[in-house]
């Protein structure tokens, strides 16, 4: 783990879901997989589709098709996309190892918590809803709750309003680098998380987050020195 030392206390712990909180992938490369198939290609092992399930429905499609947002198909191949993962979205999906842990030391240490995420309502809410871990997340902001998703503030200056405290008081932890840009624009101390999902020739070093961890449970080494 690198850090830099956080000058003031942490009030309040917030994190993005897929590839920091829950293991994704699976699902999310299933319902791309299956429109290989639909189209009578062959089946892609997930270990393709991991790097870019951060990107959701752009990194699958990318794998699956090798298409990208300005292809005409895009629009189209997009909605079956969230069909398929509408369908499938909890039969893979699992928490990553040490993030109960984690979440149960916030909890003993009074430290409010929750999720910001580029995911729409219509998925992240049977998720987060149908996973006990999620329990006690005091807020838990989608891609859509707000007019701008990340990179943009907007989604996590509503989650520090939520949770009634200071921005700059909030610790943010994400997998992407959309999503330490959108912690420095809110103002927030940020950690990089390397367990999760990295896309391609990732060098998180250069995102400049206040700290980098490979594993969930060292981030409390991080916010006992702050």
């Amino acid at each position: 783990m690198s850090t830099t030392q956080a000058p003031w206390p942490i009030a309040a712990v917030l994190f993005d879901l897929d590839g920091t909180l829950i293991d994704s992938a699976p699902d999310l490369g299933a319902a791309a997989d299956l429109m290989r198939l639909h189209r009578s290609l062959p089946s892609l092992p997930l270990e393709q589709y991991r790097p870019m399930a951060g990107a959701g429905a752009r990194g699958m499609l990318e794998i699956a098709f090798g298409v990208g947002p300005d292809d005409p198909s895009f629009e189209d191949l997009r909605e079956e996309f969230f069909g398929n993962y509408a369908r499938c979205m909890r039969e893979r999906t699992t928490i990553f190892a040490e993030v109960p842990e984690l979440i149960e030391a916030l909890n003993a240490m009074g430290l409010p918590w929750g999720v910001v995420t580029n995911k729409s309502q219509r998925f992240t809410i049977p998720l987060t809803q149908g996973m006990a871990l999620f329990e006690t997340a005091r807020t838990v902001i989608s891609g859509d709750t707000t007019p701008h998703p990340k990179p943009h503030p907007a989604p996590m200056l509503e989650a520090a309003r939520q949770l009634g405290v200071p921005a700059a008081s909030c610790l943010y932890v994400g997998d992407d680098e959309r999503d330490i840009v959108a912690g420095h624009a809110a103002s927030m101390r940020t950690v990089a998380a390397t367990y999760g999902y990295l896309g391609k020739k990732t060098d998180v070093k250069a995102w400049g987050a206040h700290a980098i961890i490979d594993s969930p449970l060292a981030l409390l080494n991080w916010i006992t020195k702050a």
